[in-house]
């Protein structure tokens, strides 16, 4: 018995060093696989301690510990040989040479991470997408019932700024689906009302007929202008009334008087313009109903998103990935419902279909209004999200809860309709934007996009119905919201009609003006366009264009190949570390919430000393490094395209010439315009050297005249050669008109100079004329009595002057006296 317990252990405890060993195979081979282990001619010491530690080869599964052992192996047997002692002792003599020291990563430094102002939780959170690189991304656009405006604008330019940077800078695959509105109570109620009021004038009526209508239309206008409270609604409602007003007045004097048939059509046409608004919405009250054909409702919007499509164009703002149109997604519109009303949320009322808002709240995985919680049973604004169709009394009774809101409408007679289970109607607003999104981008995205003004009740309708839809509580991951747009501080609003539409903007400034001051503001906040922020703008544009022109001077001074590389001194390695530490700076404002305005004035500074340097140099009648200079501008070249304010693939600078010639213009005229820069020095030096002022003046104005007209801007640089740059006419010709106008300032300041001189100078020397006997004679009013001498002894009441007042005059006395001295000695010398 205690034989077999004996073999029993040996078995135990080989087995176990089996176990031990395949163990450790498998985990040198682990080890191994990412090292190379047969460099070395001797084994280490870790080499050695591992080899002992194996009894046999390892399973060949293990191919590198197979690999390594075998090695190890022969060169053990080596070295038990004559000459491997040897080797193995010069071996340990070199050891230390042949061994690399220990290494170890350095510290490093924190890297940005990406974060976004996130609605849904109103603060910066990590941006970090659902799908790897992928960014899935919904913007709401506009309702095409108008023309587009900077209202508008601030939007998308924007969020065109956003996606550029998210795409560009930060590298991520953006997929951007925006929808048109083109059903919509406000487009329905426009489109009838153009209708009508183009049928009217088809009639074309009588003088008379139009006042009798205009003063019919315009009893329930001013009745309407009485109850309203707002005091921007109401102001712009007194300005229509006045305007109508104006109107009114000389058409009922022609009337009445019964004057010419031609003050009356004038008269009637001045009318009818004024007052077409209020003329309008009478109409619409009398006959909108029968309005019923549904292509009337289609000729609106299918205008007024052609006109915004050609603003966005002219904005340079990137056309979406998916455009989605309400006319086109009515049948998903129509499931997106029926499956709301089977997940519960929804039901039917008069053959609309209503959101159970309590009903949805009340669910354990939902929540209603995440991104405006406060807001909840705010009537008007419930209301205005209903449209001005939708809000009438029965319609309002129709709702379980005020807080409901529609998702599919019934038509009533005058509005367009599709066929529904529930019969024929149109759907509401908030559910346009679900379905069409849900049917691009599924269940959850990564942005969703809209101005400040939509949060409630439209996107915070929107997540209620899609969450309800897909039965989950991440819809949308995070909500981006633009910051409002007021007009020289005042609030910008279409209903209102105090907006300036994109064309009237542009006609002022340009596309990349416009960016720029956009890119100089935080895409959040509320942005104030007025005339100085626009003005700060064009600065900026100016000062980024200046430096661009005087790195292109450099670039093109004529050097070889390996002349391109010049020396870094302690000014270029200086300017070097600024460069680094600006564009360390801007990628950090990126990170912090795309903060361009921040990396706006980080680029601005980086250009301010990168001046300084091309100044210093300059002075010291040296070439700036142009590589370094080159860098810069190139690095900020890349940063203005990817912000969307540069087109084109020019490597530094803004296109020249505008985009139709800008790609070939300044390498094909450049050759010339220097041949001819160069002839013009040589002859100014000969002009100068031979003191011929004509020829001088000829330069001047092939300088300040002739090359302005062509777009060409010529600097000289006493001691230096002549810069030249390719610059907008328009921005020449405004600048020598400012020169001019400096100039003939300056003129009329030192003329109005010389002539106050020489009127004091005048003045002086009537005064130097007057013998000091006659000064006080003729100041009767003051003084009664005077000395032989002229100088005063009394007063004008006859008082007799006390001792200080008669020291101070004898002062004055005395001083007149020397200044009349000084003029007859000037006298007798002939001056």
């Amino acid at each position: 018995y205690r034989d077999s317990s004996i073999q029993l252990l040996k078995h135990t405890i080989y087995d176990t060093l089996i176990n031990e060993e395949a163990a450790l195979a498998a985990a040198l081979n682990d080890y191994l696989t990412s090292r190379s282990y047969l460099a070395g001619f001797s084994p280490s010491q870790a080499d050695q301690k591992a080899f002992k530690l194996l009894h046999r080869p390892p399973d060949p599964q293990h191919v590198h510990a197979l690999r390594w052992y075998r090695h190890i192996a022969a060169l053990q047997e080596f070295f038990h040989t004559p000459c491997g002692k040897i080797i193995e002792r010069a071996s340990r003599r070199i050891k230390g040479k042949r061994v690399q020291p220990p290494w170890s990563p350095p510290a490093g430094t924190e890297v940005p991470q990406l974060r976004l102002y996130n609605s849904l939780t109103r603060a910066k959170e990590p941006f970090v997408p659902q799908r790897g690189n992928k960014v899935t991304w919904y913007c709401c656009g506009p309702t095409v019932y108008d023309a587009s405006h900077m209202g508008h604008a601030r939007s998308y330019i924007s969020f065109d700024i956003l996606r550029r940077i998210l795409k560009d800078y930060f590298k991520y695959d953006v997929l951007y689906c925006m929808n048109i509105t083109d059903i919509d109570d406000k487009i329905i109620k426009r489109a009838r009302q153009n209708y009508l009021l183009d049928q009217y004038k088809e009639k074309q009526p009588q003088a008379a007929q139009i006042l009798q209508d205009v003063l019919s239309a315009r009893g329930p206008f001013q009745a309407n202008l009485a109850e309203t409270t707002d005091p921007d609604k109401k102001q712009m409602l007194e300005r229509l009334d006045a305007a109508v007003t104006a109107a009114l007045q000389p058409l009922q004097a022609a009337v009445e008087g019964k004057l010419t048939v031609f003050i009356n059509f004038v008269s009637s046409k001045v009318l009818l313009e004024n007052s077409k608004d209020l003329l309008a919405d009478w109409l619409d009250k009398q006959f909108g109903s029968q309005v019923t054909e549904n292509s009337i409702f289609s000729i609106l919007p299918n205008y007024w998103e052609g006109e915004y499509h050609k603003d966005m164009d002219a904005l340079n703002v990137l056309p979406p990935d998916v455009l989605t149109r309400v006319s086109e997604y009515v049948p998903e519109i129509v499931e997106f419902v029926k499956k709301v009303v089977s997940n519960g949320y929804g039901y039917e009322s008069n053959g609309s279909v209503y959101f159970d808002t309590s009903k949805f709240d009340a669910s354990p995985q939902h929540s209603y209004a995440k991104l405006v919680p406060e807001a909840v049973g705010d009537q008007k604004a419930l209301q205005e999200g209903e449209g001005d169709l939708s809000i009438s009394a029965d319609r309002l009774g129709e709702k379980k809860s005020p807080n409901d809101f529609a998702l599919w409408k019934t038509s009533k007679p005058g509005e367009p309709s599709w066929d529904s289970p529930w019969g024929k109607g149109r759907p509401g607003w908030h559910i346009e934007c679900s379905a069409m999104a849900g049917s691009i981008l599924g269940e959850s995205m990564d942005i969703h996009g809209g101005g400040f003004d939509l949060r409630f009740p439209h996107h915070d309708n929107e997540l209620a119905q899609s969450e309800a839809f897909f039965e989950n509580d991440y819809w949308v991951r995070y909500f981006l919201h633009t910051g409002h747009l007021t007009i020289a501080g005042c609030k910008m609003s279409k209903s209102l009609k105090n907006f300036i539409t994109i064309k009237d903007a542009l006609a002022k400034n340009t596309a990349r003006q416009l960016r720029l001051a956009f890119l100089m503001h935080s895409w959040k906040d509320t942005l104030d366009y007025s005339s100085n922020t626009m003005e700060s703008a064009v600065q900026y544009e100016k000062f980024m264009n200046e430096f661009f022109l005087n790195v292109k001077d450099i670039m093109r001074a004529p050097t070889d190949i390996t002349g391109r590389f010049e020396k870094w001194e302690a000014a270029e390695v200086e300017l070097n570390n600024s460069f680094y530490d600006r564009k360390s700076a801007v990628h950090e404002a990126l990170c912090d919430n795309v903060d361009t305005r921040t990396a706006m004035e980080e680029m601005r500074v980086l250009v301010g000393l990168s001046n300084s340097y091309i100044a210093s140099r300059k002075s010291a009648k040296l070439r700036p490094n142009r590589m370094l200079t080159e860098s810069i501008a190139v690095y900020l070249t890349n940063m203005l395209k990817i912000f969307g304010a540069i087109e084109g693939s020019e490597p530094i600078g803004f296109p020249v010439g505008g985009q139709s010639q800008s790609i070939d213009l300044e390498s094909t005229v450049m050759p010339y315009l220097a041949v001819l820069s160069d002839f013009r020095e040589g002859v100014r030096k000969i002009a100068r050297e031979q003191k011929v002022t004509e020829l001088l003046q000829m330069c001047d104005v092939v300088r300040d005249d002739t090359l302005p007209e062509l777009g060409v801007r010529l600097e000289d640089h006493e001691g230096l050669p002549t810069v030249v740059k390719l610059v907008d006419k328009e921005t020449l010709l405004k600048e020598r008109e400012e020169k001019k106008q400096m100039e003939e300032e300056k003129k009329r300041k030192k003329e109005e100079a010389a002539r106050k001189k020489q009127e004091q100078e005048m003045a002086k020397l009537a005064k130097m004329k007057v013998p000091p006997c006659e000064m006080f004679r003729t100041e009767t009013d003051k003084y009664s009595k005077f000395d032989d001498m002229g100088f005063p002894t009394h007063d004008v009441e006859g008082k007799e002057l006390s001792k200080g007042q008669a020291k101070k005059l004898r002062k004055l006395y005395e001083a007149q006296e020397k200044l009349h001295n000084d003029y007859l000695q000037m006298n007798q010398n002939g001056n």
